[in-house]
């Protein structure tokens, strides 16, 4: 026959006479943001980032590893349960990421203009990725800005 308060105690007696604490939240508003952005901008660092007749340039054959740092830094701010180090995590990344993406799509316009081969050299699929992971982090850390914090019980 059991006796009604043997689950309580039970778990009384398992966590050795202490309540147990609850667990730490590792997850944040903007950590979901923050993985989808830090994810593409992985990703993209590693595809193409110029097209040519004569092949593909990589990513990682350049800044596309400055790129994969920041996809890291990002992925960083995802997991550490501190909101004010994920929005400076999202904007250090998301900033640093356009800034090079955005640099490099400047510098294929130029050689194509200089070269006077328009259309030869085009921007490719890791270019754009990266560039699109930098808008999902910067608009996170916006949204991270503007909610206000959840108290803490």
């Amino acid at each position: 026959m059991a006796s009604t308060t043997s689950a309580s105690l039970g778990n009384l007696l398992a966590a050795g006479g202490r309540a147990r604490k609850p667990r730490k939240q590792i997850m944040h508003p903007g950590s979901v943001g923050l993985l989808v952005g830090a994810l593409a901008v992985i990703v993209g660092s590693m595809l193409p980032w110029v097209i040519t007749p004569l092949g593909n340039i990589s990513g990682t054959a350049g800044p596309g590893l400055w790129t994969l740092c920041g996809g890291f830094i990002a992925v960083a701010g995802a997991l550490i349960p501190r909101r004010w180090v994920a929005v400076s995590h999202s904007f250090l990344a998301g900033g640093a990421v356009a800034f090079v993406a955005g640099w490099q799509l400047l510098r294929l316009v130029q050689i194509s203009e200089a070269t006077d081969a328009w259309g030869q050299a085009m921007p490719g699929i890791g270019l754009v990725m990266s560039l699109g992971g930098a808008v999902i982090l910067l608009t996170t850390g916006v949204r991270l800005v503007r909610t206000r914090p959840v108290a803490s019980p």
